[in-house]
């Protein structure tokens, strides 16, 4: 009897299983295939390398759907909608014969993955877009239950620990998470009395106050500023061969303000991309652009300035798709996007809204910002109020523009048919000899009644005469030379004219002979005259005019537009190359991502920022939201920051993402504060960060984030955490970059012999965002914790982990001297004991109690230093940086305990 039952069971056992397996064959072959998730990876890593926007093999391209459904050049299409059994593409993919089958000379596709094309196809092979690519909504939040859960982050993160049956860590210890939220959100150590009040109170309320008081610090702009300097491509100087000095620190201190001030994100992209676009816009606003002035400037002899500016505008154009869009943007300029759907005459179209700047790769870098101070803009108003109600609205305007900017300006180095005229190395200023003219092509001369011009001569006895249209056309001005070997503006009145004209500026000099440089010019300026003239205001006004001209200001290269009739036509670069002009094209934004510029919004970098900062962009508020999560957890939830397009990383948390995304657009107003408070007041990110067996095995990278963040401290970090826990941190703000310790001969500047200059005072020991940035030689120490040149654009560090940064924190001497102070300090605070000093210096780094265990560790590396130095007085000396005063062995000793504290696991990562 129990043989029967038995025999019966298994039968009824192998039915469930036939009918099963019967249902999930039927379920799996009628299945609905999803493009962006099933069919595209495929295409991707299959065929379209010759099949996409740098190839169409066979004249079959499957970027695009219109392009995969075309006829190829064997007149048939590959692709029959609804009928795979006659589609050319899944026959060539299922052929024996490796001459005729594709992928050719590669691997063929699996059974699964040409099961998956040809559902597809009989489904109708409808497109889709790629996830990014669609419209942030409004995502609905996990129904998970748990004590652990504090806020909505938590309820997506345990929803997907629970499918990997994973469950998250408890929270760490207070000690750490004090460290770890306050290098996260101010980039140093808090200070004594915020950490203090914490670790007296550090519930949930206690905790909170904390987050309050960082997110209010002044030092969160600074570390939050660090970030975004590698996106902005922020250097101190020009790059290229010659990498001269640029004076835009201004910028810096820019970013430093609207961090702290938690300008709504949308404001700040606006005032970035188009500040000086705004209606009357303000010194700030104009001094944002400098994001886009960043490019380099190719000052080397020989060069082509046309070349080199067009660099720097489609510069901007790859930042701007990198930096705010996630996305991959640069190769469009050669050809259409291999994967993902730009075409090739869209970053054109992109491209035309920078085009039409006033830059123009000179070594003057202008357009810039020359920023008045207090007396001297009540002086400015006065003046501009003055020409308003004597002149005209117009007036006032283009002359406070010219005070401010100098700007529109005519650059020496545009002029043409010189005669016994030449260049300063080709692409510098313009020197001129005796009896010389050059050509200023296309002026508009209709309301310009004076002529403003840049120039030194030193030579008595010279004329500089404008004249219209021929070498000795009609004299439009003249301006006697007094000799003054200096940089400085001259200025003359003209005649009434009307119309666009060429203007020849010539020199004379009665007195001069042979071939020896009279004059140098810079640019020139066609301004309307001052009104009133012969009133009994206008003198005093012209000569406050003229002090404004020539006041000691700061001047900051930044962002301004070409004037109507200064406008460039922009075209295609066939394949790239600028010198193989194709079509003319319009400002305009890629149809791919389906949503149209906002309605009204102007042709111009306006018109690009409302289009960036609208709700309806799907990629802006995700790529932010990407990257500070990347900053606080190590990785991104899309962990290619730089491309969330179809070759990036597929996000671990889509649905979060975009939870997050959708909050910081519409609750959060694009408050970056409030999104950082969201995501380090969750459980998430609270947890104790240790490794366990289980973990290792089942997420080594932390993926599904069921332990807290654990990564190597950034550069700017590990410097202002040591200067912090060694108490020299200096609390100054803002200003030119600094020079803190470096060694000699890692400048080599041929051109100009820069140096570095060694900063002295607490200037040595400020933050790091403060340290003088060169391009082709950026400060050691920075490098080696994988700090970037800045050349272009860096949406993300790669973190590395290499023998040269445990040689940089144990023997460089910056890190050396921090190791010794850190020594006096705990000499100072930790009592005479040896055991207490160890004890206070390990207290000072990481706020919690030393174990026994390595308190012994080091308590025997100080008896063994100890002993070495009580033999050697030289060693001693050297080791506390020849002070006397401080040369005791048992501080020398000390400090070689410190560096070693300073250099522990712990103290270099973040726990």
């Amino acid at each position: 009897m129990a043989h029967f039952y038995y025999n019966r069971k298994m039968l009824l056992v192998l039915a469930v299983l036939v009918t099963t397996g019967i249902a999930a064959c039927f379920t799996s072959r009628s299945k609905k295939v999803d493009f962006s998730t099933d069919v595209k990876p495929i295409l991707n890593k299959k065929c379209i390398t010759c099949h996409g926007g740098v190839k169409a093999k066979g004249g079959f391209s499957v970027l695009f759907r219109e392009e995969a459904l075309a006829k190829t050049e064997s007149g048939t299409p590959a692709i029959i909608p609804g009928d795979p059994d006659n589609s050319e593409m899944i026959r060539r993919l299922t052929l024996k014969d490796p001459e005729e089958r594709m992928p050719y000379k590669h691997e063929p596709l699996s059974e699964d993955e040409i099961s998956i094309l040809r559902r597809w196809i009989k489904q109708g092979a409808k497109w889709g877009d790629h996830w990014a690519y669609l419209p942030v909504k409004q995502t609905s939040i996990p129904d998970e239950d748990n004590a652990w859960i504090r806020n909505d982050i938590d309820r997506f993160i345990y929803e997907k620990l629970d499918a990997q049956d994973l469950k998250p860590a408890a929270q760490t210890d207070p000690q750490t998470l004090l460290r770890r939220v306050s290098l996260d959100l101010i980039g140093m150590y808090p200070s004594a009395e915020i950490a203090d009040q914490y670790l007296k109170s550090s519930d949930d309320k206690g905790y909170e106050r904390l987050v309050d008081a960082l997110l209010t610090s002044p030092h969160f702009g600074e570390k939050w500023t660090s970030m975004w300097l590698d996106l902005a491509r922020y250097a101190d100087t020009k790059g290229y061969e010659s990498d001269g000095g640029r004076s835009i620190w201004r910028y810096r201190d820019w970013l430093i303000d609207a961090f702290n001030a938690d300008k709504p994100y949308n404001i700040f992209l606006t005032e970035q991309i188009a500040g000086d676009l705004l209606p009357e816009p303000t010194d700030a606003q104009y001094i944002a652009t400098a994001f886009s002035r960043n490019t380099m400037t190719n000052d080397e002899g020989g060069t082509d300035n046309e070349e080199f500016r067009v660099a720097a505008v489609m510069d901007r154009v790859n930042t701007t798709w990198e930096s705010l869009m996630g996305t991959t943007f640069s190769c469009v300029q050669c050809h259409s996007h291999p994967y993902d759907p730009f075409r090739h005459d869209e970053y054109y179209k992109f491209m035309a809204y920078f085009n039409n700047t006033r830059d123009n790769d000179i070594p003057g870098e202008y357009p810039v910002l020359r920023e008045y101070n207090d007396s001297l803009k009540n002086e400015l108003t006065q003046l501009i109020s003055w020409i308003k109600d004597n002149g005209t609205s117009e007036q006032s305007e283009r002359v406070r523009h010219f005070l401010k900017t100098l700007q529109p300006a005519f650059y020496a180095t545009i002029a043409d048919s010189l005669e016994n005229a030449l260049p300063t190395n080709k692409n510098g200023p313009l020197n001129m000899r005796n009896h010389a003219h050059a050509r200023l092509k296309h002026i508009q001369l209709d309301g310009m009644g004076q002529i403003v011009f840049m120039f030194r001569s030193n030579k008595p006895g010279g004329k500089i005469i404008f004249r219209k249209d021929q070498p000795q056309g009609e004299v439009l001005g003249t301006y006697l030379v007094q000799p003054e070997d200096r940089w400085r503006y001259g200025m003359v009145n003209t005649l009434a004219s009307t119309g666009v004209h060429d203007v020849y500026v010539t020199y004379q000099n009665p007195a001069a002979g042979g071939d020896e440089i009279m004059a140098t010019f810079d640019w020139f300026g066609f301004l309307p005259e001052l009104p009133a003239k012969g009133s009994p205001g206008f003198e005093a006004h012209k000569k406050t005019y003229w002090d404004l001209l020539n006041a000691s200001v700061t001047a900051t290269p930044v962002m301004v537009e070409n004037p109507v009739w200064m406008q460039r036509q922009t075209h295609v670069f066939e394949r790239g190359n600028r010198l193989t002009l194709g079509k003319a094209v319009e400002p305009a934004v890629p149809q791919s991502l389906k949503f149209a510029m906002p309605a009204n919004a102007p042709k111009n970098r306006m018109g690009l920022a409302l289009w960036l900062t609208d709700k309806r962009n799907p990629l802006v508020s995700r790529t932010m939201v990407n990257r500070l999560w990347e900053q606080l957890f190590g990785a991104g939830i899309v962990e290619t920051l730089e491309d969330m397009g179809t070759q990036g990383m597929l996000p671990t948390h889509r649905e979060l993402l975009d939870h997050l995304s959708w909050r910081f657009m519409n609750d959060y107003k694009w408050s970056v504060k409030k999104l950082l408070k969201e995501m380090v007041m969750s459980a998430t990110y609270r947890q104790d960060s240790r490794l366990t067996p289980e973990l290792k095995e089942k997420d080594p990278v932390n993926k599904w984030y069921a332990r807290g963040p654990r990564v190597r401290l950034s550069a700017e970090q590990l410097r202002d955490q040591n200067l912090c826990i060694s108490g020299l941190m200096s609390a100054k703000m803002y200003g030119p970059g600094v020079m803190p310790w470096q060694p000699e001969g890692i400048w080599l500047s041929p051109y100009n012999g820069a140096r570095w200059q060694n900063s002295a005072g607490e200037d040595q020991y400020r933050r790091a965002v403060y340290t003088y940035w060169k391009r082709t030689a950026p400060y050691p120490s920075m490098i080696s914790f994988d700090g970037v040149q800045r050349v272009l654009c860096t949406a993300r560090r790669i973190k590395t982990n290499t023998p040269l940064q445990a040689l940089t924190t144990l023997n460089d001497s910056a890190y050396i001297d921090m190791a010794r102070h850190l020594a006096y300090r705990m000499q100072q605070e930790g009592g005479r004991d040896v055991a207490a000093q160890i004890q206070k210096g390990y207290r000072l780094m990481l706020y919690k109690p030393i174990k026994e265990e390595k308190l012994k560790v080091f308590e025997a590396l100080y008896q063994q230093a100890l002993k070495e130095f009580q033999s050697d007085t030289g060693k001693t000396t050297a080791m506390v940086g020849g002070q006397q005063e401080k040369a005791a062995p048992a501080t020398a000793a000390l400090v070689v305990v410190a560096n070693a504290l300073l250099n522990l696991d712990e103290v270099v990562v973040k726990n």
